[in-house]
């Protein structure tokens, strides 16, 4: 049995500005923290030597590769030669809710490969190698920031260059500095669920007119400017750089946001919180934002109707948390 581990993120700064045909032209940067919420992904040898027993959030029981409908398992086995196994997914938050799980189950899986068949890979590397599966491979519409953050973990700048390399640039606060950041920093899930494929597909339509250029090349700028006022320990720049990025967002496309978010994000403002987001490509998910200490309860009374998801931040990655060998 070999199990391993993947966290999901969320991202502050820089979002969309990871989609291929903004930073081909004009680069792009990220700026996002991997968290205690995980996807843990198991595999072991499978009775029946050339067949798979798959359970996710549906169970696929297939004589041959090619049977198999999760278009992620099939291709990463495919890349592996994989067969014979029996395979288990399970997750601390559901899918389609703007955490990266998508993403953080391509990385996983492709961990889980490579120790399957005994081979090992950098963490930046099964990053790079499940971004190309979901996008170049599968044709998804997403960008390539929740490959490396929840692959790499931890707190990170991101850049996307347009020779298409990415640099992740881990960034070291100070020990008060980042228990004010993971503490001033609260998380509400809206109940709803979306397709972020969708989303991302309508943004892709519109990303180089000139709005949406100008929206996102100042996207990028602050996931810089966030980068170096946390490394100068202004940790409350963090809530006017959430407001503002969300303002830009919500301008990249139709259904990103709908009168029920813009209400609880109104509400939460109105009762202490400086700035905030929706996570993800948008239409539902979690509300991030970022709330001094000392207005935490307000905020948390006002948006009594959503459900709060403590969490604190993580920095390990994809890791192997169980290895064993069927002798």
């Amino acid at each position: 049995m070999i199990i391993t581990r993947t966290p999901l993120r969320v991202s502050f700064a820089g979002g969309g500005s990871d989609l291929r045909d903004f930073y081909g032209c004009y680069g792009g940067a990220v700026l996002s923290v991997s968290i205690d919420k995980f996807i843990y992904l198991s595999m072991h040898p499978y009775f029946f030597e050339d067949g798979y027993l798959l359970k996710y959030s549906s169970s696929e029981q297939r004589d041959s590769l090619e049977q198999i409908e999760h278009n992620i398992i099939r291709e990463v086995f495919r890349c592996y030669s994989i067969k014979g196994v029996d395979f288990n997914s399970s997750a601390d938050i559901p899918s389609g809710t703007g955490l990266g799980s998508s993403s953080a189950f391509a990385a996983g899986l492709i961990h889980l490969c490579n120790a399957y068949n005994e081979t090992y890979m950098s963490r930046e590397a099964m990053a790079e190698q499940a971004a190309h599966l979901e996008i170049d491979v599968l044709g998804e519409p997403i960008g390539k920031q929740d490959q490396y953050a929840c692959a790499c973990g931890g707190l990170n700048f991101i850049q996307f260059n347009p020779d298409d390399t990415v640099l992740v640039e881990k960034l070291r606060l100070s020990s008060e500095g980042y228990r004010r950041l993971e503490n001033n920093l609260l998380l509400f899930y809206t109940g709803k669920s979306r397709s972020a494929g969708s989303i991302l597909a309508r943004q892709k339509e519109d990303i180089l007119s000139p709005r949406s250029i100008e929206n996102l090349q100042r996207m990028t700028a602050l996931a810089a400017t966030l980068r170096e006022e946390l490394m100068r320990n202004n940790i409350d720049a963090m809530g006017d750089i959430l407001h503002e990025g969300w303002m830009r967002k919500k301008e990249l496309a139709s259904g990103i946001t709908d009168e029920a978010i813009n209400t609880w994000y109104e509400t939460a403002r109105q009762n202490g919180a400086v700035g905030g987001k929706l996570l993800g490509a948008g239409g539902g998910g979690f509300l991030l934002f970022y709330v001094k200490e000392e207005n935490h309860t307000r905020v948390r009374k006002a948006l009594g109707q959503l459900r709060e998801t403590p969490f604190r931040f993580e920095s390990q990655g994809t890791s192997l948390i169980h290895y064993e060998v069927n002798a």
